[in-house]
């Protein structure tokens, strides 16, 4: 044993603190009861202003957000913690979905933007990935890349090489889906509930047909493939193996 050093049985690690801002009861009901599943210690407030408290006290490890808040919205409460030095990693939550409103969030110090409805597992992936970060960390990107496929996500620019992609809204949402898990196989379902937040098969071809639309898009005239078919399991984007 090492001279001074004091063994402590049976100690557990300490458990990450949540702060869930959401004045949804059902929704903030989910949530907790599913990060305290996990483990998590969680703080709510159901207001923006009792919200903006507990954030001030700097002990959480990680804020979820929802945007349309009584006494004060999410993006006053977000202001206002970085305005205060408040450096705590942030996830906003929110029905509004549309690319500006994701763009104003990110730029306006959320860590991340995660649109309603969403999934428990996405969220939780989410805070995970921040914890681990800590709020000091380099901002979300703001550009993906596989290979020499580019997306800008503020400018909502796809380039491959020196060629511009147009994109339709929805083409935009999957090759984004696919270009955040590039290099790995992802199934139908993971799609279906990724880019059409959908928690069940409609029984429908929809994520054929709009990969078949976006493989022309970005594999036509190029020197070789990036969207590949992996028969019998899903999609992968990336380089041919």
């Amino acid at each position: 044993m090492i001279p001074g050093a004091t063994i402590h049985e049976g100690t557990m690690p300490v458990a990450n603190k949540i702060l869930l801002i959401e004045d949804d009861a059902a929704t903030g009901d989910f949530i907790a009861k599913g990060l305290d599943e996990e483990g998590f210690v969680v703080d709510r407030a159901n207001n923006g202003r009792d919200g903006l408290f507990h954030a001030t006290d700097g002990s959480h490890d990680c804020v979820i957000l929802d945007r349309m808040l009584p006494g004060l919205d999410g993006m006053a409460v977000l202001s206002a913690m970085r305005g205060a030095g408040i450096a705590t990693p942030v996830i906003v939550l929110s029905a509004l979905g549309s690319p500006e409103d994701r763009i104003k969030g990110l730029t306006d110090g959320a860590d991340d933007y995660l649109t309603k409805p969403f999934a428990f597992a996405e969220l939780l992936a989410r805070i995970r990935l921040l914890i681990r970060r800590g709020g000091s960390g380099p901002a979300p990107a703001t550009v993906l890349r596989c290979d020499d496929l580019e997306m800008d996500l503020l400018a909502r620019r796809v380039r491959r090489g020196s060629r511009t992609i147009d994109l339709q809204p929805r083409e935009f949402r999957l090759l984004e889906y696919l270009l955040r898990h590039a290099d790995q196989v992802v199934t139908r379902t993971m799609l279906l509930e990724g880019v059409w937040d959908y928690h069940f098969d409609p029984g429908t071809n929809v994520v054929d047909v709009h990969l078949s639309r976006l493989r022309k898009k970005v594999d036509e005239g190029a020197p070789y493939p990036l969207l590949h078919t992996v028969r019998g399991v899903g999609y992968r984007l990336g380089a041919a193996p």
